[in-house]
């Protein structure tokens, strides 16, 4: 479904197929390479993926103030993420031990903003 980051507002579209099943579901539905994630353990607890590396981020907020296509993905349960103890380098990637460990959440809910 997502071949392409603007494809992401497609997800959103078809938020209902996903919606109350596990994140795994949604995450097949993802080609474009995730280059940067972070957790937010508040309340709703959520993802934000990235297609983007932290350093274009950087760049293009510099820039033209975008920060390119941002995936927002809230789940049911309580998120257990800590950046700091995070692997150095792959901190702020999603990993396959990402997938092990978050693929089973439950979806609750998709956000899209931006532009490429």
């Amino acid at each position: 479904m997502l071949q392409v980051p603007m494809d992401a507002y497609k997800l959103k579209t078809n938020e209902q197929q996903f919606i109350n099943k596990p994140l795994r579901n949604l995450l097949k539905e993802i080609k474009p390479e995730i280059k940067f994630v972070s957790g937010t353990v508040d309340y709703p607890p959520f993802f934000s993926f990235r297609f983007i590396s932290r350093e274009e981020i950087m760049k293009k907020s510099i820039n033209d103030n975008t920060f390119g296509i941002g995936l927002y993905v809230y789940v049911k349960e309580p998120l257990d993420w800590d950046f700091d103890k995070r692997p150095k380098d792959t901190a702020s990637k999603w990993t396959k031990e990402d997938l092990e460990k978050y693929g089973n959440l439950t979806l609750e809910r998709i956000k899209v903003i931006g532009k490429e």
